[in-house]
């Protein structure tokens, strides 16, 4: 069964052009220990709405876990991990904070209630309801 994430990206460090260019890329740098737990909960096959944080605030595509949570390259200490994602496809048309905070059928929605966080988890029935917003 397929489980649905939200990965959030700052443009400027790391876009979602990027990402589609590279077509999979680790998904690495994740610092903070429950972005962590998400990521070691992912699965080969999930799903993800790519977010760009900070410039823009929205959803702009979408990326499919192509490999599990293995040892981030990019940490010196091994603490931290990272999984690699595959660009699956843009969405339509992007769904900003403001609108997501605006739809009351996304009450309780991770990147609301826990907006510091890189990777959160997003419910079927919160995957809808953007899919819906973005036009798929």
């Amino acid at each position: 069964m397929t489980a649905y994430w939200l990965v959030k990206s700052e443009p400027d460090a790391f876009s979602w052009e990027q990402q589609v260019a590279n077509g999979v890329e680790p998904w690495t740098g994740v610092r903070n220990a429950q972005a962590a737990a998400n990521l070691r909960a992912m699965r080969a096959g999930d799903r993800a709405f790519f977010y760009h944080s900070n410039i823009g605030k929205e959803v702009v595509g979408i990326v499919e876990v192509v490999r599990e949570a293995y040892p981030d390259p990019t940490d010196g200490t091994g603490r931290w991990i990272c999984v690699d994602m595959r660009a699956v496809g843009p969405v339509p048309r992007p769904v900003t904070l403001a609108a997501m905070k605006a739809e009351p059928r996304l009450e309780g929605l991770a990147l609301i209630r826990q907006s510091r966080l890189s990777v959160v988890p997003v419910s079927a029935e919160h995957w809808a309801v953007i899919g819906s917003m973005a036009g798929m």
